[in-house]
């Protein structure tokens, strides 16, 4: 179907807000709350409710249940990009982008062979959550430095290049692939990813493997989000089932802050 350009314009302005949110988060506040809130349905969320929109409720339901495992890939992408970003500078983000997309693709490519469920989805993406959180578990926290004089064209030009592209290159694909791959695809850091390549240009290498470390605990909220809405969507409408999706995953994020703090705390008392 030919897509109205009013929904062109939405798709565009609103994966540009995210991504500059993301990066005065990362800049302003702290990598580690960045890479949290990359975890949240953001880009995700874009995804699918266009789908929704421009296909049907129904196929965008459909596409959530391989979102579920879909993000088992992402974190490969993760993975990938922290193995080969360690340089500094373009040849850093050149390498890792090359490193996370193909340990991405892999990884799609063997979920994609699984018929999933809402429960084998969720439990895929759970035990890749704990596999990866104890893999990063050595890495150091870095904060990355402010820029004097605030964002620059160039760097707005990349943030909105990649958010758009990406959003745009999938709600495309969906139009001609199964609902397996398209939830893959929905699963793919459409925010993490130009701020991955934000900072580590900007910042460095660490800062942007700061974020990585902090993604998988982010994950919970998105997997109570695309969970959420893979039961809304077709009985309920795209709007009633974005918002029950937001309001759960937010319910999720308090949890988990306070679960970390908590467990903060008693890591105190106990020196």
């Amino acid at each position: 179907m030919d897509v109205p350009l009013s929904w062109q314009l939405a798709k565009l302005l609103v994966s540009i807000a995210i991504v500059l949110g993301l990066s005065v988060i990362a800049e302003r506040v702290s990598t580690r709350v960045a890479g949290l809130l990359a975890g949240y349905p953001l880009g995700t969320a874009i995804a699918l409710f266009f789908i929704g929109l421009e296909i049907s409720p129904s196929f965008a339901a459909e596409s959530a249940v391989f979102s579920l495992a879909g993000f088992t890939a992402t974190l490969a992408l993760g993975g990938g990009y922290l193995l080969g970003g360690r340089r500094e500078g373009l040849p850093g983000v050149l390498g890792g982008t090359a490193c996370g997309l193909a340990a991405w693709l892999l990884a799609s490519l063997l979920l994609t062979r699984i018929d999933f469920t809402r429960l084998t989805g969720t439990l895929t993406t759970l035990i890749a959550i704990v596999g990866f959180i104890w893999l990063y578990r050595h890495l150091p926290d870095t904060r990355a430095t402010t820029v004097r004089g605030g964002f620059r064209w160039p760097a707005l030009a990349i943030r909105a290049g990649l958010a758009t592209g990406i959003v745009f290159l999938i709600t495309a694909l969906a139009h001609l692939l199964p609902a397996s791959w398209s939830g893959m695809l929905a699963a793919f850091p459409i925010s993490m990813y130009p701020l991955l390549v934000i900072l580590h240009l900007t910042h460095g290498a660490a800062p942007a493997a700061t974020v990585i470390k902090h993604y998988p605990a982010g994950l919970g909220a998105l997997l109570c989000y695309t969970l959420c809405v893979s039961f809304t969507y077709a009985p309920w409408g795209l709007a009633m089932g974005t918002l029950a999706g937001f309001g759960i995953a937010t319910l999720w994020l308090l949890g988990w802050t306070k679960l970390q703090t908590w467990h903060a705390r008693r890591a105190l008392i106990g020196t």
